[in-house]
C-alpha cells in the first residue's frame, strides 16, 4: 500500500512543476514561409524547395539552421493555391461569413529533417497564455500536406496523437489507409491501392506478361510496389526482377541500372517519385540505355523536371497514370500578381502581415517567378489542394454553426478531435464540378488519366491523354484506352513484345521451365490422340474414344474406320484368287462331266467327286463374305458358311478315302464289304458329316452368334471394324470339327497310299490333307498374332489355300490323264 502511494507521489511531483513551469523556446525558432492572421489558422507544409544543405557537426559550436535552395516549382504552386483558395474563402459571403482564415506555410525543403523541424513549428507556433505558461492547445485547426508519402507518413505519426487532421494533396501511399495508426489523416487524392492494381491491369491489356519493376525505397515506393506485385501474379503476368533504391543510395542506384541493362524485358513498371526518376533517368542517358516501354505512376509521369534534351529517347513513349489536369478559375492571374502582393512581404510595403515575416532575402529565388505563369495549366495537383482548402472550411462552416445571414458563432471553441469527426462528414462541390467527399480511409475517390509521352512536330513533348481510369464507374467501364493515339518506346508506331516466352501455337501445351516464373515455359506438341485448340494451352485435352486429333493436334477427327475392302488392293487380289479358284473349279467340274463316261471319271465314285467339286466352289465363294464392311449378317453367315462348306468338302474326300479302302479290300476273295460302303452309305456318311457341323453352328449362332465391333483398343489412331466370334467355343468348336475329319482323312489315306494300282487316288489325297493341315497349323498363330484386318486376310489366304491345294492335288492328275494321256484313260 506504501508503495502505490509512493509510486502515485513520484509521479505526481513532475506534473505539479509543469503546472507551474514557464514555457521557453529551445533552440532557434523555424519560421514560416508565408503566413497571414485569421480567426482561424491552417497549416501547410510543402516542399518549395529541393534541396537542402546541411551545417558541419563538429560540436564546437552551435549548429546552424538548416539551408534550402533550389525552387521546386510544382510545390511553389500548390502553395500558392492554398494561400488563393483561402483568400477566396475570406471574400465570401456564404461560406464562414463572419470568420477569416489566416495560414502559416513551411517550407520541408523535400527532406525527412525539415520536415520534422516544420511539423514540430507549425504544431507549437510561438504564442503563448498568460505569464508564459503553456496552455496544452495547438494554434493550428488543420495541415495540410505534405507531398510525398513518407514525409506524410512522419506528419501523421507525430500529429495523430493530437488529434489535429491532416489533409494531403498528393500522399497515396496505401499505408496512410490504416486508420488505427493515422486516424486524423485525410487526403484528396486516391489511395495507391487503385493506382497499384491500374498499373497491372494496363500492363495486362497490352499482352505484356514479362515485365520488370523498380520502385523508390519508402514507403510511397514499397508499399505501391508490394499491390502492383500481388495484383500482377493474380493477373498471370511475371516480374522479372523487383529493384528499388533511394535518391541518396548511390551504389544501390548502380546496382539497379546493371540489373535493368542486364534483363531481357522490354517493359519497365516504374513506381517512382520525380526526384528519383530524374536520377534514374540521367543513368540511363550515360549508359545509352534505351528501347524500354516505361509504365509510370502520378508520382513523375508529368513531372516537367524530367524533360531535357536527351530524356525523350528514354522516357518517349511511357505511358502511366495521372492525376486529372483541371483548370481553377482567376488562379492563373492570381499567381502573378496578388500572390505576390499579399503573400510576399518583399513585393508591397504597407500591408498586414505576420510578425514572423523575415527579411527579404528568403524570397529571393521565388521572385524570379513572379510575372511566369506559364506552367499553370500543367499543374495537375493544385486542384487537390483547392479541395482541401475548401474540406477545412466546410468542416469548420458546420462546426461554428454558420448560417448565411446571421454569420458564425466565433465563441465556440473548435477541438481538434471535432475537426476530424466534422471532415468524415464533408459532402460538396467545388466550382469546377468536382463532388468531395472522404471514403472510410479518408481517402477520394480514384480518378487518372492514361497520359503518353509524345513529341509535337516542333519537338516540344507533350503529356497526350489516352484514357481514362475511375473507380466511381461499374466495373465493366473504370477503365478505357484509346490505343491508335499511343506512341510506343522510343517514339515507334508499333507495339513493344515482352514476354519471356513466345505464345505456344494450338496443338501445344505449355511445359514450365525448372527454377523460373511460369511465364517462362517451353512449347511441347501434344500427344497422339491430345488437342490442344488455343494459344497458351496449360495441358492438352483427350479426343472421345471415336475421335484422333489431326496432324496439326489442334483439332479432333473421326478415327479413320478400317476394314478389308473390296476397292482396296488386298481386297481385289483375294477376290481375284477366290473367282479364279471358282472358275477353274468350274472348267474341271465341265470337262468332268464331259468325260463322266470315261473309266478315270467314273474310278472312285464319280458321284462325290462332282460334289466335292461342288463345295470346293462354295469354299471358293465363301471367302468373298469375309470381305466388305462387317455387318451382323454377314458375321454371321461368314463363319458358319466356312465351317459347312469345309465340312463338306472334308466328307467327301473322307467318302472317297474310304471307298479307296472298301474298294481293295473288296478284290480279295470271298469278300463283300462294298455291299456296306455303297453310294447310299456314302452319301448318308457326307450328310451325316455335314450334319454335325450344322448342329455345331446351329447352337453356335443360338448361344452366341458373332456380331460386328469397332475395335478401339488395337490402333489408337483408327478403328478396327471387325466380326466379334461371340462365342471362342463355338468357333473353336467348328475349326475342331474340320481338324478332326481332316486327320481321321489323312490317316485312312496314309494307310491305303502304297496299295498296288495303276491309279491309286490315295496318294494324292494323302498329298492334299497334308497341305490342307499345313494350312490350317500355321493359320492358328497366324490369325491370332496378325492385326486388324489382316487378322481377316489370314483366314481368307487359308481357306483359298487349303482350297487350292484339294483342288491342284485331286484333280490336277486325273484332268491331266483325261487332257494329255488319254491312251492312259482306260479301264
Amino acid at each position: 500500500m506504501f508503495i502505490l502511494l509512493y509510486t502515485l507521489l513520484l509521479f505526481h511531483h513532475p506534473y505539479a512543476m509543469a503546472q507551474n513551469t514557464h514555457c521557453q523556446m529551445m533552440g532557434d525558432p523555424k519560421y514560416p514561409q508565408f503566413s497571414k492572421d485569421g480567426d482561424i489558422i491552417i497549416g501547410g507544409l510543402f516542399a518549395i524547395r529541393s534541396v537542402e544543405t546541411l551545417s558541419s557537426f563538429e560540436f564546437k559550436q552551435k549548429p546552424q539552421l538548416l539551408s534550402c535552395s533550389s525552387v521546386n516549382l510544382r510545390d511553389f504552386r500548390m502553395a500558392q493555391t492554398m494561400t488563393f483558395a483561402i483568400e477566396e474563402i475570406n471574400r465570401s459571403e456564404t461560406l464562414l461569413p463572419n470568420v477569416s482564415i489566416g495560414y502559416k506555410i513551411y517550407d520541408t525543403c523535400g527532406s525527412r529533417l525539415s520536415s520534422m523541424s516544420a511539423t514540430m513549428s507549425v504544431m507549437n507556433g510561438q504564442e503563448f497564455a498568460e505569464e508564459d505558461r503553456c496552455n496544452g492547445e495547438t494554434p493550428i485547426h488543420a495541415i495540410l500536406g505534405e507531398t510525398e508519402s513518407s514525409a506524410t507518413v512522419i506528419l501523421s505519426r507525430t500529429t495523430g496523437p493530437f488529434k489535429i487532421p491532416v489533409i494531403s494533396h498528393s500522399a497515396t501511399c496505401e499505408c496512410l489507409s490504416n486508420r488505427k495508426n493515422h486516424p486524423s489523416f485525410f487526403r484528396t487524392i486516391a489511395s495507391d491501392y487503385h493506382q497499384s492494381r491500374a498499373l497491372a491491369y494496363i500492363v495486362k491489356h497490352f499482352g505484356w506478361s514479362w515485365v520488370g519493376a523498380v520502385n523508390t525505397d519508402n514507403d510511397y515506393g514499397n508499399n505501391g510496389m508490394a499491390i502492383f506485385l500481388n495484383t500482377a501474379q493474380q493477373e498471370g503476368i511475371c516480374v522479372e526482377y523487383s529493384v528499388k533504391f533511394y535518391r541518396t543510395e548511390t551504389e544501390k542506384l548502380k546496382k539497379v541500372v546493371d540489373v535493368i541493362k542486364q534483363g531481357s524485358a522490354k517493359v519497365i513498371v516504374a513506381f517512382l517519385t520525380s526526384l528519383e526518376m530524374e536520377i534514374l533517368l540521367e543513368q540511363f542517358s550515360i549508359q545509352n540505355i534505351t528501347g524500354l516501354q516505361m509504365i509510370g505512376v502520378e508520382g513523375w509521369i508529368t513531372a516537367k523536371s524530367l524533360i531535357t534534351p536527351n530524356s525523350f529517347g528514354v522516357l518517349g513513349g511511357s505511358l502511366g497514370f495521372a492525376v486529372r489536369k483541371i483548370d481553377i478559375e482567376g488562379f492563373s492571374d492570381y499567381a502573378i500578381k496578388a500572390f505576390w502582393d499579399t503573400a510576399v512581404p518583399c513585393s508591397e510595403r504597407d500591408g498586414h502581415f505576420s510578425q514572423y515575416a523575415l527579411n527579404c532575402s528568403i524570397y529571393q529565388d521565388l521572385l524570379v517567378l513572379k510575372n511566369y505563369n506559364e506552367d499553370v495549366p500543367e499543374q495537375r495537383f493544385s486542384s487537390n489542394v483547392y479541395k482541401s482548402v475548401y474540406a477545412v472550411a466546410y468542416s469548420l462552416h458546420n462546426l461554428l454553426k454558420c448560417k448565411e445571414h446571421e454569420g458564425c458563432e466565433k465563441g465556440l471553441a473548435v477541438q481538434p478531435q471535432q475537426m476530424v469527426e466534422a471532415l468524415k462528414k464533408v459532402n460538396f462541390t467545388v466550382k469546377f464540378g468536382d463532388r468531395v467527399w472522404f471514403d472510410s480511409s479518408g481517402a477520394a475517390v480514384a480518378q487518372y488519366e492514361v497520359v503518353n509521352w509524345q513529341q509535337d512536330s516542333d519537338g516540344s513533348i507533350q503529356f497526350k491523354a489516352v484514357g481514362y481510369y475511375d473507380a466511381s464507374l461499374p466495373p465493366d467501364q473504370r477503365f478505357v484506352l484509346n490505343t491508335e493515339n499511343i506512341i510506343w518506346a522510343g517514339g515507334q508506331l508499333q507495339k513493344p513484345r515482352s514476354v519471356c516466352s513466345e505464345t505456344c501455337p494450338p496443338g501445344t501445351r505449355k511445359a514450365g521451365q525448372k527454377g523460373r516464373p511460369v511465364c517462362c515455359y517451353d512449347c511441347i506438341p501434344c500427344a497422339d490422340g491430345e488437342i490442344s485448340n488455343e494459344t497458351d494451352s496449360n495441358n492438352c485435352m483427350q479426343c472421345p474414344g471415336e475421335f484422333w486429333s489431326n496432324a496439326e493436334r489442334n483439332k479432333c477427327v473421326l478415327k479413320t474406320v478400317e476394314f478389308l475392302s473390296f476397292t482396296e488392293v488386298m481386297g481385289i487380289v483375294l477376290v481375284f484368287f477366290s473367282l479364279f479358284g471358282v472358275g477353274i473349279t468350274v472348267l474341271v467340274t465341265v470337262l468332268f462331266y464331259s468325260k463322266k463316261d470315261t473309266p478315270i471319271v467314273k474310278a472312285n465314285n464319280s458321284e462325290l467327286s462332282f460334289l466335292l467339286l461342288f463345295s470346293l466352289i462354295l469354299c471358293f465363294l465363301c471367302s468373298l463374305t469375309f470381305i466388305g464392311r462387317p455387318t451382323e449378317w454377314s458375321c454371321m453367315l461368314r463363319h458358319t458358311a466356312f465351317g459347312i462348306t469345309f465340312v463338306l468338302c472334308i466328307s467327301c474326300v473322307l467318302g472317297k478315302t474310304i471307298v479307296v479302302l472298301m474298294a481293295f479290300k473288296a478284290t480279295l476273295p470271298g469278300s463283300n464289304v462294298m455291299k456296306w460302303f455303297g453310294p447310299v452309305q456314302q452319301r448318308l456318311s457326307v450328310l451325316a458329316f455335314t450334319l454335325i457341323q450344322v448342329l455345331i453352328c446351329v447352337l453356335w449362332l443360338t448361344i452366341s452368334p458373332p456380331f460386328p465391333i469397332k475395335n478401339m483398343n488395337l490402333y489408337k489412331e483408327k478403328i478396327i471394324f471387325e466380326c466379334n466370334l461371340g462365342s471362342t467355343v463355338g468357333f473353336s468348336a467348328v475349326l475342331c470339327y474340320i481338324g478332326l475329319l481332316a486327320l481321321m482323312c489323312f490317316i485312312l489315306a496314309f494307310l491305303a497310299r502304297k496299295l498296288p494300282d495303276n491309279f491309286n487316288e490315295a496318294k494324292f489325297i494323302t498329298f492334299s490333307m497334308l497341305i490342307f493341315c499345313a494350312v490350317w497349323i500355321t493359320f492358328i498363330p497366324s490369325y491370332v498374332s496378325s492385326p486388324g484386318k489382316f487378322t481377316v486376310a489370314v483366314e481368307i489366304f487359308a481357306i483359298l489355300a487349303s482350297s487350292f491345294g484339294l483342288l491342284f492335288c485331286i484333280f490336277a492328275p486325273k484332268c491331266y490323264i483325261i487332257l494329255l494321256k488319254p491312251e492312259q484313260n482306260t479301264k
